[in-house]
Order: C-alpha cells, then structure tokens, then sequence
C-alpha cells in the first residue's frame, strides 16, 4: 500500500510538472507571437518615418568672392565640388565649394575664368532650364552667344596614399564654334531675352523696344551629300499692346510665353517655327494681387507666377471644351513678395528667395510648406541648387555658404497619399497611383486610396462568392450529412486549402478568364439557373411518394443534387452561344461596351471573386462546420423533443449557439482574402483604378508590393511608401481580427448560457 502510495505520488509530480512546463510552455509561445507582431509593426514604421521628416538644412563651407553684385547666374557640378558665376561683365569664373588639399585650393579659390562676351555689347541674360546648364548673353547687334559649363572626371591612384582621387576638370564649351548666333535679322539690341534647347535645335525670345516680341528658331538640317550641319534661323515678330516684362521659352520648344503685367501670352512655334498665339492667360488681381514674376518649373509643363502679395500660383493646361488651355491650379503662401525662384532639375520642388531675406522650400504636387525661415544672418539675394537636390549655395553680398539639404522625400504628404490631387496635364483632381515612366520628366504619383480600394473591392467580391457556398455547405456537413458521407466530404473541402494560390491564380488567368469571357452569357445563366434548379427539384422531391422518399435518407439526399447542377451547369454553357447571338448580336463584350457603357476587361473582379473565394471557402467551411457540429447534442435533441422541426432547431438553436465560431470563420476568411496576392496578381490587369464594375479589375496592396519592391530602390521615396502600403495591410487584417474576437467574445457570452 505504502509503495502504491508513493508511486502515485511521483506520478502526480510527473503530470504538475508537465502541466506547469506545458502552461509557460504556451505563455512563452504567446509572448514571443506578440513580441513579433510588435517588432513587424515597430520596423515598418523605422522604414516608414523618414518620409514625413521635415527639411533639414546644415552649412558646410561659407567663403567670400569679390564682385559678387554682378552676378547673373550661379551654378555647379553634380558632386558639389566645384561651382561657378556668370557676370554681367560677361565674365564665366569657376571656382572651389570645397577645401581640397590635392589640388592645393580651399573653398572660394577661383579655378579658372575665361571671357565669353564682351562686356560693352551685352544687354541682356537668359538661362535654360536647369536640367540643360546652358545660358545665353543677348548682344547690342541683335546676337546671342550661348555656352554651357562641361566637367571631366578622372581617377588616378595617389603614389602617397595608394588610394583612387577623382579630379574634376571644369571647361566652357560655347555653341556654334564660339560664332554668336544671329537672333535679330535686323540687328538691333535684344533688351530682355529668353532661351531653351531640346538638344537638336534651340528657341530664342527676346523683347526690342519694350514691347515688340521676337522669337527665332534655330533648326539643325543635315547635308544629304556632305553630311554637314548647319543651323538655319526661322525668324517671326509680334507686336504687343504694353511694355512685356517676363519671358519663358519651353524646353520642348513649342511654347514662348510673354507676361504683360497681369496678362499672359502664350504662343506656340511649330517644328518650322511658324507662330501664332494660342491664348491669352488674365490674372484676377483680386485674389491673388498682380503678377510680378514668371517662372517655368522642372518638366516644363507648369508655369510658376509671383504675386506682390507673397503668393506663387500654379498654372498648367488643361483639357476643356475648347482644348488645352492653362488654368490656374494652387498657390503657395511665401509670406512675404518674391524677388526669385529656384527650381530643382527633375523634381517639382521649387526654392524662393523673398523680400525680406527668407528662403521659401515649397513642393507644388503634394501642396508642401517644406521650409521658411533665414538660413543667414544678413539678408538673402541668391540661391542655386545642385544636379541632385543634396546641396544648397546661398550668396548674401560677397558671400557665398554652402548647405546640405536634406529634403529626400518633398512629394510625399499624408494629404498626397489620401486625398485628391490635381497632377500636371490632368483634367481634374484625381487618386492616383503611377509610381514610374521612362522619362526624367514623369512625377511619381503615389496614393494609396486606389490600391486600398482595390484590396477591399477584391475581398467584397471574394467574400460574395465564398461565404453562401462556404456556410451553407458547412451547415449542411454538420448538421444534416450523415456521418458516412461527412466523413469523406470534410477532409476533402480542407485538403483544397492545400492547393498552392500561385496554381489558382495561373489557372485563374490563363483558363477561367478566357472561358468566362467566351461564356459570359452562360456564367450569367449557370448563377440564375442553379438555385433556381435546386428548389424546384427539392420541391418535386418532396411530392415524390413517400416509399420513393424513403429510399434515401436525409442525409444523403443532396448527393442527388450533383448530376442535377452538372446538367443544368452544362446546358448553360451549350446555350450560351445561341443567347449571344440572339440576343447581343454576337458580342457580349461589345454590347456591354457599346450600349451600356460598362468596360469589359478579361482579368476582372469577378474571376478574382471566383478564383479567390475558391480558395477561401475551405478556411471558411473548416471553421464553421466545426463550429456547427460542436453544439451539445443535448440542445438539438431538447428543441426536436419539444416538437420543433429539424428546420427551426436549426435556426432558432444551432445556429445561435454556434454563431461565434461562424463569424469567426467569416472574418478568417476574410482576412485571408485581403492579404491574398498570387490570385489578384496573375488574375488581374493590376489597374490601380477605383471602381466597383465587376468587370474590370484592380490593383490590392499585397499585390502592388510584390509587383514594384523589387524595382524599387532602397531608401527611396517610393521604397518607403511601399513599406507604409505593408504598414496599411497590416492595420487592416489587425482591425478586421479585432473587430472579429469583439464581437465573437460579445456573440460567446449571449449564447452560451444556452
């Protein structure tokens, strides 16, 4: 007895210490479930967070050149080392932005100066946009000489050091062999001139006697025989009713704008370079006060215009009724008149040099203040900004500073990604998502609300199709099906979860979009038909005599119904070509198109909706069905033997007490939906459109990051939203499942006192 004692004693010692170690056991293991959550949630946002930082301007070098109140343009090299000025004196002088003891130079060292126009004929300077580096002196005989600064790299290994330096060697190349270039026939003075190159030929405006507009064309023709080129002048002369006082020339050479006070010419030069004037810009005074300024910004589609109120508007063209035609489009708020703008090389940030001395960093896309403030003690004259956006040369007087600008990200705002924006060339504002283009001109359009809704139209449509089949066989399984059947039918509905969605999605796309776009009439036909066709058969079922009804038991009935559905599924599908013919002329697609102004794509909402609730509808039934069979018999058999039928047993008992484990199976099914990808990446156009046609497709969040991560380069803008996107699937399937254990916890405690 005593022995028996002792080894049930070491055997309860056994099982509390399996019971303890099993309890951490499964404690640690939530722990560690939530400790990994948090640090997924944690990372997205360390990746997410450093495209909402604000400006950040550091000074680097600041030095002194004599003259400086001369100065025409300033500019430099991509890697920040060497800049330069152009004078008024037709002076082009490099000199150092950074101390470099190789070279044996420090910072303001001038490197090299040559002469590129005599100073007692210049009376007039133009630029091209910065993209192009090329500026132009206007001469007293009607001429223009027009140059651009050149760099070469070497690398050479310092015999002191072992190490590899890179030498940047700085030269001026002027156009036409250093020949000016006539712009004026007649040879008369140009007083204001503006100037731009698309790399073949070059655009010429100038302004003669105050308010006379001329606008010269140089070509590049080839000799056929000797294969020389020559550039050939087209010249053109405009009379306007008022002195003009600002030009701009278009970098694609098709537009010349000239502003008169608060009116704004623009005319178009074809490829011959004949003009006429296309429209006429007025500026209300009113809201904005009068112009004193006209800027073009990078990628030539927008024209910037100060205000002697602070304010810099937003113009570009528009499609209307009568064509393209510029509109105004936003402003900025600099706080106080702008003397000048500095526009970056490729983005759409733009830099603002104000009256009293502040620097202005606005982003006209997303609407961005980015920065105000007086980055000098003395008053602020100048800015210029690098090739890259990384650097900043400030001049106040004779001094020169240099900054580092950390600005990687001015397009991206919350409003940018969540709100209507009005982007350059389209009609109205919109949600877009365009990420990249082939052109250095194209802007990154990045909002989140069309691949968001394409996540939710593609779960809704999923949902539409797997929770009737997927609930209504659960039900069936667990409550009517006799065990034999259930036994086989069960495992095989879970063992379809196994089916790999990269094979749903190649089948969807390549087999079932092309059948449902050649039978659409009988897809249409099979999901009016089939419910329609199980009633009608259970009802002639139930008139049957019961001798007959009695050969086969409740549960295995709705086998019955399987060469029934194939029937009526096949005689669909063989009548859908004469219902074509008949009644859409053939054409289906077009008759949508056409008639009802529905577009038809052939990966579309509903083979996602198909093809993903394929997939769904097991993690569905699974749930369910276990749900459902798990109700305590007891409950059944009391409702039956108080005279229910099995009909409202099931609905007034089973149904109640197991709706917490169904709308868990809901929600499950649910979130798989929304974080699905292969499916809605192979069975869809991608198209990062917002609309609920169920005949055109969309682009989800899960599937717009594996399809751009991987052309995406790290540290980029577009990198970063791409995580933000992962960040919003997250936030999504977390609520969904919050919102599922709150209202199964809600559902648990109503019905468990059943």
């Amino acid at each position: 007895m005593a022995s028996l004692s002792a080894q049930q004693l070491a055997a309860n010692r056994g099982r509390l210490f399996k019971d303890r170690a099993a309890r951490y056991g499964v404690t640690l293991g939530g722990i560690m479930v939530l400790v990994a959550l948090l640090l997924i949630f944690f990372y997205l946002l360390y990746v997410v967070q450093p495209i909402f930082r604000s400006v950040d301007l550091t000074e680097q070098q600041s030095f002194s050149l004599p003259n400086s109140a001369g100065v025409n343009a300033v500019g430099m090299e991509e890697q920040a080392e060497i800049g330069y000025r152009l004078m008024d004196t037709g002076e082009f002088q490099f000199f150092a932005l950074q101390d470099k003891a190789a070279a044996e130079r420090k910072a303001g060292d001038i490197i090299s100066w040559e002469q590129v126009a005599d100073s007692d004929k210049i009376t007039s300077f133009a630029s091209s946009l910065p993209v192009n580096k090329q500026y132009a002196y206007g001469l007293n005989d009607g001429s223009a000489v027009v140059l651009q600064p050149k760099f070469g790299v070497t690398f050479a290994e310092t015999p002191e050091t072992g190490l590899t330096e890179r030498t940047i060697t700085p030269r001026i190349e002027t156009l036409n062999d250093g020949e000016p270039l006539v712009v004026d026939e007649n040879g008369e003075a140009l007083e204001k001139l503006a100037y731009d190159t698309d790399g073949e030929a070059m655009l010429f405006a100038a302004v003669q006697g105050g308010n006379n507009l001329l606008i010269t064309k140089y070509a590049a023709e080839e000799n056929f025989m000797t294969g020389e080129v020559t550039l050939k002048p087209v010249f053109h002369r405009v009379s306007l009713n008022g002195n003009i006082d600002d030009l701009i020339v278009t970098p694609d050479l098709r537009q010349v704008m000239a502003r008169r006070g608060n009116r704004v010419h623009v005319f178009d030069v074809d490829l011959a370079g004949n003009v006429k004037e296309r429209e006429l810009i007025i500026i209300d005074s009113r809201e904005q006060g009068n112009a004193t300024g006209m800027y073009l910004l990078a990628g030539a589609s927008s024209v910037l215009l100060t205000h002697d109120s602070g304010l810099i508007s937003q113009w570009f063209q528009v499609s209307t009724d009568e064509g393209r035609e510029y509109q105004y489009i936003r402003s900025f708020d600099a706080g106080s008149p702008v003397e000048n703008i500095e526009v970056e090389y490729y983005r759409r940030t733009f830099y603002t040099v104000s009256e009293n001395g502040d620097l202005g960093i606005f982003h006209t896309t997303s609407e961005a203040d980015l920065y105000r403030g007086k980055p000098l003690e003395d008053k602020l004259q100048n800015v210029m900004v690098d090739p890259r956006a990384n650097y900043l040369i400030m001049q106040s007087g004779d001094r020169f500073s240099v900054f580092d600008v950390d600005n990687e990200h001015p397009e991206v705002t919350w409003s940018a990604m969540w709100q209507e924006v009005w982007y350059e060339g389209y009609p109205e504002p919109d949600y877009t998502w365009q990420s990249t283009s082939g052109s250095d001109d194209f802007e990154s359009k990045f909002s989140l609300v069309p691949i968001s809704f394409g996540t939710i139209k593609a779960a809704a449509y999923a949902m539409l199709f797997a929770v009737p089949i997927g609930l209504a066989a659960a039900v069936y399984t667990a409550y009517f099906m006799s065990p034999s059947v259930r036994k086989y039918v069960k495992p095989t509905v879970e063992i379809m979860e196994a089916l790999p969605t990269v094979i749903l999605g190649f089948l969807a796309g390549l087999w079932l979009a092309p059948v449902i776009e050649r039978y659409l009439p009988g897809l249409i036909a099979v999901l009016l038909l089939v419910p329609a066709t199980i009633i009608l058969t259970a009802f002639l079922w139930s008139k049957l005599p019961p001798n007959i009804r009695n050969t086969v038991t409740d549960g295995r009935a709705a086998l019955l119904l399987i060469p029934v559905v194939l029937l009526v599924g096949w005689f669909s599908f063989g009548l859908s070509p004469w219902v074509e013919e008949v009644l859409f002329d053939g054409n289906v697609r077009g008759y949508l198109t056409n008639e009802l102004g529905i577009t038809f794509d052939q990966r579309n909402s509903l083979v996602v909706g198909i093809a993903m609730g394929f997939a769904v509808i097991p993690t569905i039934f699974s749930i369910a069905e276990d749900a459902v069979f798990s109700v305590p018999k007891h409950l059944s058999n009391g409702s039956l033997a108080l005279g229910a039928t099995p009909w409202q047993t099931l609905t007034k008992v089973i149904l109640l007490t197991a709706s917490p484990g169904i709308f868990s199976a809901v929600m499950m099914g649910l979130g798989r939906a929304v974080g699905e990808t292969m499916i809605v990446l192979m069975a869809t156009g991608n198209t990062p459109i917002m609309d609920w046609n169920i005949f055109e497709g969309m682009r989800t969040l899960s599937a717009n990051i594996a399809v751009e991560m991987p052309e995406s380069e790290v540290g980029s803008s577009h990198y970063r939203i791409l995580f933000l996107a992962a960040f919003v699937l997250f936030i999504f399937t977390f609520f969904f499942n919050t919102i599922a254990e709150f209202v199964r916890q809600r559902l648990r405690d109503k019905y468990s006192s059943m």
